[in-house]
């Protein structure tokens, strides 16, 4: 069967976007728009499947270094191809979050976006998952046979992947968070263009610092308004009380002693979320990734995440987690796999191979930890701060963009709950 997107047929000249986010000829605006008569059939030739997708040249990549230093290994053919599909993978990646960097970074932010950046990011959370299960295919190979053709690939190492340290500083990893690299930072394992692109990558908004960004605009943080953060304290203060008056009233001395120590741990950890001295030394410290007032919103966004206004952002605070979560098992998967391939011995590029690998696999090189910290501070629904009804509005109505003004796109009926005064 012929595939249909190949098929040849040409569609209708006139296209509708259906506010899908298209980055194409409407600019992203999703709005209607009438095309321009193209080239006559005679003019341009009807373009076919090999020729669209550059066959030749990707069928024709895979030169086997074995061959050419005349003894042909059979399965240095499967490892080129299995980092070939990796580095597409990473290509189209690099492209998703490119686009979601750029439509998060808009001031003002029309909400509507959200939906295309939930795709995207969905997409390339999608896509992570083919990437972790892909490096089960090079497990059908096994040490022996990597070793009939490792010796031909020195001084060659995936270290050297541009494209990945690209995708990680467009992430947002920081070159302190690093680990060294056979006592050097990867810049030794690049030059010219591919450098260049690597350091702009690290001086570029980063994904992390834009949804810092996007987060500090958070409605409800505002100290005038709603001033959720005040309500936020309020309410765990109260919830440490009554804690503590259950403790109090246990009469077994040894779970007593239990229940405190955990209770203390439990206020402190809140403390380091209110004082923010303490919030500033764990940036410094790399032990938190987002400013005070960022941290606050995503807080926001996850207790009242039934919210309308706040599901789509919730959605796509998970999907950062998934993310994370998928790059951080594919690490992992790496791991044992090198560990299986070559043990103790050094990679191809002279490193400790399975050591720095496994040091790689570690919070310091998850970008969002702070989001899978957030269920620290979570509080039971009959301590979460009650909404103003102007906030229950505000929660009911998302805003964007209609006609060049700010408009309200859907209006619910309004659910008026009293107040938890602070």
């Amino acid at each position: 069967m012929s595939c249909p997107f190949m098929s040849g047929e040409r569609r209708e000249d006139t296209i509708s976007s259906s506010n899908n986010g298209s980055d194409g000829c409407d600019g992203g605006g999703g709005d209607a728009i009438q095309r321009a008569a193209g080239p006559s059939k005679e003019d341009n030739p009807a373009l076919h499947y090999h020729k669209y997708l550059q066959l030749e040249k990707v069928l024709s990549s895979q030169q086997l270094e074995s061959e050419r230093q005349g003894c042909k290994v059979h399965d240095e053919h499967l490892f080129i191809v299995i980092h070939q599909v990796y580095e597409l993978w990473f290509k189209q990646i690099l492209y998703e979050i490119d686009s979601v960097r750029s439509l998060l970074s808009q001031v003002p932010f029309d909400e509507r976006k959200q939906l295309v950046i939930n795709q995207r990011m969905g997409r390339v959370v999608t896509i992570m998952k083919v990437v972790v299960e892909q490096i089960h295919v090079l497990e059908t190979m096994t040490p022996m046979d990597f070793l009939e053709f490792r010796t031909y690939l020195a001084p060659a190492s995936g270290f050297e992947s541009q494209q990945f340290r690209v995708l990680e500083n467009r992430l947002g990893i920081k070159p302190e968070w690093r680990v060294k690299y056979s006592k050097r930072n990867y810049e030794h394992a690049h030059k010219g263009e591919l450098l260049a692109e690597i350091k702009r990558a690290e001086v570029d908004p980063s994904l992390l610092s834009i949804v810092q960004q996007w987060l500090e605009r958070t409605p409800g943080l505002e100290t005038s308004g709603f001033n959720f953060w005040a309500k936020f304290e309020a309410a765990a203060n109260e919830m440490m009380r009554d804690i503590l008056k259950d403790i109090e009233e246990i009469e077994d001395g040894h779970e007593k002693e239990a229940m405190m120590q955990e209770h203390n741990i439990a206020k402190e950890s809140f403390s380091s979320v209110f004082d923010v001295e303490k919030h500033k030394a764990m940036l410094s410290r790399g032990d938190r990734r987002f400013s005070h007032k960022a941290l606050q919103g995503a807080l926001l966004i996850s207790l009242y995440r039934e919210e309308s206004r706040f599901s789509q952002p919730f959605q796509f605070l998970t999907l950062l987690m998934d993310l994370d979560s998928l790059l951080m098992k594919w690490r992992l998967n790496h791991v044992q796999l090198v560990q299986r391939m070559i043990g103790g011995r050094p990679g191809t590029g002279g490193s400790s191979g399975y050591l720095y690998l496994k040091a790689t696999a570690s919070d310091r090189y998850k970008v969002f930890v702070d989001l899978f910290n957030l269920s620290t501070f979570l509080l039971p629904r009959k301590y979460i701060p009650a909404l103003t009804p102007d906030m229950q509005r505000r929660l009911s109505i998302p805003y964007g963009k209609i006609n060049g003004n700010v408009g309200n796109l859907h209006i619910p009926p309004a659910l008026v709950e009293t107040d938890r005064e602070v």
